[in-house]
């Protein structure tokens, strides 16, 4: 192997993001092995016209009704043109309100299920994409509280614009409007922690701390002067199922598409432009930065903005997905956001990250999640699982310092 082969493999595997990789795999087949299976009961009906027999453990043909369900081994569905198809599992033969059905029962694994594994992708996404925002905001040496808050007040206002348009209005003005607002709402209010910061020449940590407290204040003050209630529902079926979650081959990937696409763009801009290179300047000698003119203050601004806009987007997404807005959404969204930035390789002495490690990183903690569902730990000590990730990612991210340092 030529010692350039052997520099490209050393970059591959000694990468963030590949070390990531290998966890999230790890992770996968410890689930797969040890999570354990369920029964799944799928509901099939049968069409006027079709015949059906139900079989026993000796083959021998019944007719429907004649047969008690935990003697049925195979179902077989004959249509009217002589076609077959047969069932087997856990059966059941049902008529009901002048329907006929089958109901098949299945063990499936709890992890491998497809319908679980994009349910673990779709929650990742929402903390995924504001997790980009949040890489760029730390690789600033800076850093957002107040996400979670931007998160929520975003969803809100957006919710009384989609409430107020009504079911009648059509899925593209629905999603014109929806998007529009919330991407507002967020980006005026990550503006505004940019300008606060600069301006005032205050600690992000104080800033997006306050914003974080006033926001949230808001987020619950607004609704219940408008509405007298805590959430927001009744928006157009177009924003919800026509888009946000429009089903595709039985599950809802837009999200996931979504996140992807964050990924992708987050990849760019920090790695391929010159906003992304002097947001690494910066990160690392903000001194040197400015010595070599680079305009630090209005940078500052414009991360903050989008990190605010990646936030309205990603309230977008869990207005479109849910189809309700609450005030308590986005409640400690700030940790776990947090959390997959620097698990994601972000480092918080700044100068270091990435968009696609912060993705993983968002994959990493809801695997966490979602083993702790599959093995039944009680979810209270979720928050005492992020908390020690957290840690173990700074300790880890100061050694590697360290060691390279040496």
């Amino acid at each position: 192997m030529s010692r350039q082969s052997q520099r490209w493999w050393s970059r591959l595997f000694g990468a963030q993001e590949s070390g990531l990789t290998l966890v999230i795999i790890a992770m996968g087949i410890v689930l797969t092995l040890f999570g354990g299976h369920k029964q799944k009961t799928t509901r099939q009906a049968i069409a006027p016209g079709e015949t059906v027999r139900l079989y026993d453990a000796s083959g021998q043909a019944h007719e429907p009704g004649t047969l008690p369900d935990r003697s049925i081994t195979r179902i077989v569905i004959t249509s009217a043109d002589g076609r077959e198809r047969s069932l087997t599992g856990s059966l059941a033969y049902r008529e009901a309100s002048g329907e006929r059905f089958i109901t098949v029962g299945r063990a499936v694994n709890r992890f491998l299920e497809l319908e679980n594994v994009v349910l673990v992708m779709k929650d990742a996404s929402f903390i995924a994409v504001m997790a980009v925002g949040m890489t760029g905001v730390i690789i600033l040496a800076g850093i957002d509280l107040s996400v979670g808050s931007i998160y929520a007040m975003s969803a809100i206002v957006g919710a009384i614009v989609l409430h107020e348009l009504g079911s009648g209005a059509g899925g593209a003005v629905a999603v014109a409007a929806g998007l529009g607002v919330t991407l507002l709402v967020g980006a005026m209010c990550g503006l505004a922690n940019g300008v606060m910061i600069v301006g005032l020449r205050v600690h992000p940590f104080v800033i997006t701390l306050g914003m974080m407290a006033a926001l949230r204040g808001l987020t619950i003050i607004i609704p219940q002067k408008i509405y007298h209630a805590q959430s927001i529902a009744g928006f157009p079926p177009g924003f919800t199922s026509g888009f946000f979650k429009k089903e595709i081959a039985g599950v809802y990937p837009v999200p996931v598409i979504i996140m992807l696409l964050i990924a992708a763009a987050g990849w760019f801009v920090l790695t391929r432009t010159v906003l992304g290179r002097r947001v690494f300047a910066i990160g690392g000698n903000e001194t040197a930065a400015r010595y070599a003119g680079i305009p630090v203050g209005r940078v500052k601004i414009i991360v903050y903005a989008m990190m605010g806009l990646l936030a309205g987007l990603s309230s977008c997404m869990y207005l479109g997905y849910l189809g309700s807005a609450e005030t308590g959404a986005g409640t400690a969204y700030e940790l776990k956001v947090i959390a997959a930035a620097v698990i994601g390789g972000a480092s918080l002495m700044g100068g270091r990250g990435s968009a696609l490690g912060a993705v993983l990183g968002a994959i990493v903690i809801q695997l966490i999640d979602n083993a702790m569902i599959i093995f039944q730990i009680d979810q209270n000590l979720n928050q005492v699982v992020m908390g020690a990730a957290i840690i173990i990612a700074v300790v880890i991210d100061q050694a590697k310092r360290r060691i390279g340092t040496r």
